[in-house]
């Protein structure tokens, strides 16, 4: 226990030191995310934050977990220094949605081929058990990729990918550390600590983004935790087996992986790219239906945390009928926020040279030193 608070004070304490640093670099060079009709910040921010939550996370778990006893974790921190420069990248120049998804199968292909992170079994799913080689290896790919991305599309408002990040690390981080699967658990809190100091900067309204470089680590990590836990946890001689894991385990992803998967389907319904970005998102529904940011996060929160409980205590029934349950669950209340849904007000953002202006050519742009003095006054 002493090592799980040790890991979360360090990686907290320098994410916190971390952040002012970042914010003092992006005043300095200029470096901002310019809000434009799809963004719901009205101001220039700082949208490096990441590169805090990285460090604090790296270091602390560098510094907690022995490499020789987990040889699997060099191919871990491999990957997540992929997807750390994929997205800081994409954070001071956009990158095509080719590029990522390149990046992100390398990142998978050094988590699978390298770290042994699969799934070789549906657990029930369905009614399948084991599956073939190359089906599991599918399946694999599809499912780090997808919660990676989940968090990187659910980053649309001040504190909630940060908050959904927390709830799902803290949660992942209490099972591996209830089982004994030390590692695990100092992975997944390592994140936590960061998370913590940076949501500190993140809430509304946010002094800094986390950018793509944080989000797509997070749903690196989760992607990595989500997986073990599968198949930890339907050991039956692990300390804690949990039936029905494969939905316990969307049940804690469920907020940012449910909504990534219905943006998803309903861009290829009218034949857009998956990465195409719009304003259809669940805390866009919600800010529609007139939430402030804080409430759009706490509600999201409150809805994951509730459909994990509900998870939990019909996990006997089987992985069937809860994935069943939560889906109608789910959909019923993405009907509600499309039924009498407000009238959308687009946000035009005012240019440096004070014309209107909805598009950039870089997420990150650097203003000119009058625009800056403006902008504070």
């Amino acid at each position: 226990m002493l090592d799980v608070l040790l890991t979360a004070s360090v990686s907290f304490i320098i994410t916190f030191l971390a952040i002012p640093v970042v914010l003092q670099i992006a005043d300095k060079k200029k470096l901002y995310d310019i809000p434009d009709e799809r963004k719901v910040h009205t101001r220039p921010v700082a949208s490096l934050g990441g590169v805090g939550i990285f460090g604090g996370f790296l270091l602390a778990a560098l510094l907690s977990i022995q490499g020789y006893l987990n040889p699997e974790f060099q191919y871990f921190f491999a990957a997540a220094l992929v997807i750390f420069f994929l997205g800081l990248k994409d954070d001071l120049m956009i990158l095509s949605a080719t590029k990522k998804f390149i990046g992100q199968i390398i990142a998978a292909s050094i988590l699978i081929h390298l770290g042994g992170i699969r799934l070789d079994s549906m657990h029930g799913l369905f009614g399948f058990g084991q599956v073939s080689e190359g089906f599991g290896l599918a399946l694999s790919y599809l499912t780090i990729i997808v919660v990676i991305n989940s968090f990187n599309l659910i980053d649309g408002i001040d504190g909630l990918a940060a908050s959904l990040g927390i709830l799902t690390m803290t949660v992942f981080g209490a099972y591996f550390f209830a089982v004994g699967y030390q590692a695990y658990a100092l992975l997944a809190f390592s994140m936590a600590g960061s998370l913590v100091a940076f949501i500190i900067f993140n809430h509304h309204p946010a002094k800094i983004f986390m950018g793509d470089s944080g989000s797509l680590m997070i749903g690196l990590v989760n992607s990595i935790l989500v997986i073990k836990f599968i198949t930890v946890a339907n050991d039956p001689f692990v300390t804690i087996p949990v039936p029905s894991s494969v939905a316990i385990g969307f049940a804690i992803l469920i907020v940012p992986l449910l909504d990534t998967l219905r943006v998803f389907s309903i861009r290829i319904i009218h034949a857009r790219s998956p990465f195409t970005p719009d304003r259809n998102h669940v805390h866009h529904l919600l800010l529609d239906k007139g939430l402030g940011h804080a409430a759009v996060t706490f509600t999201c929160v409150c809805i994951n945390i509730c459909f994990i409980i509900l998870a939990w205590f019909g996990r006997t029934l089987g992985p069937n009928y809860i994935m069943l349950i939560m889906l109608a669950l789910s959909f019923s209340g993405f009907g509600l926020l499309y039924f009498r849904k407000r009238r959308r007000t687009m946000v035009i953002a005012k240019g440096i040279n004070g014309s209107a202006e909805l598009k950039t050519t870089s997420r990150v742009v650097p203003l000119t030193q009058e625009a800056h003095v403006a902008d504070k006054k």
